[in-house]
C-alpha cells in the first residue's frame, strides 16, 4: 500500500529513541559513562506514570535524544519497562499538518492527540495497534512524532535546496 500523492509535511530525522526499564539507573553507566551521553534533564509525568532521564548524544539542536525511562510507581500499570526500546520519535516539519493527513489515510493515532513531550515539543503518538476505524498503525511499535523547531527545519529546507 504505497502513497504517492504529495504529503504536507516531512520527516526530517529522527529526535530519539525511549528505552524503558524498571530502574533506568541502571542504563545510566551505558549511556552516558561509556557511550558519552550527556543528561540534559529529568521529566516526570504522574498521569503516564513515567520518569525519565533525557541525554543527548550529539551536538546541539542535531543531537539525539536518548530517553530513559522508567515507572514512577512499579506497583502501578505501566508498559515503561515491559519494552527494551518503548518507542522511536521522529522530527516532523508540521505535526498539525502531518496528524490530519495521516488520520485521512487510516493512521489511527493515539489518545491524548498533540500535547507537549518530556523535551517541551508538541508530540503526539501513532498507535501501535490498528483497529477497525483506522487500519494502519505502528503493528507493535509505538511511534512518536515530535514537532521540529524552526532550525532543523530550515536546516532540512536547505540540505534539499
Amino acid at each position: 500500500m504505497g502513497f504517492t500523492m504529495e504529503k504536507p509535511f516531512r520527516i526530517l530525522g529522527i529526535h530519539h529513541v525511549a528505552i524503558g526499564a524498571a530502574n533506568k539507573e541502571r542504563l545510566l553507566p551505558l549511556w552516558t559513562d561509556i557511550l558519552g551521553a550527556r543528561v540534559d534533564h529529568t521529566h516526570t509525568s504522574a498521569a503516564e506514570n513515567v520518569s525519565e532521564d533525557i541525554c543527548v548524544l550529539g551536538r546541539a539542536s542535531h543531537g539525539v535524544e536518548i530517553h530513559l525511562m522508567e515507572p514512577v510507581d512499579s506497583g502501578k500499570k505501566s508498559n515503561v519497562a515491559s519494552l527494551a526500546l518503548h518507542h522511536i520519535g521522529l522530527w516532523v516539519d508540521d505535526l498539525s499538518s502531518a496528524v490530519s493527513w495521516m488520520q485521512t489515510r487510516g493512521v489511527r493515532i493515539a489518545p491524548g492527540g498533540i500535547r507537549k513531550g518530556a523535551s517541551g515539543h508538541d508530540i503526539c503518538f501513532i498507535h501501535p495497534k490498528a483497529n477497525d476505524d483506522f487500519p494502519v498503525a505502528g503493528e507493535g511499535a509505538l511511534i512518536e512524532l515530535v514537532q521540529a523547531p524552526p532550525d532543523i527545519v530550515n536546516s532540512a529546507r536547505a540540505q534539499l535546496s
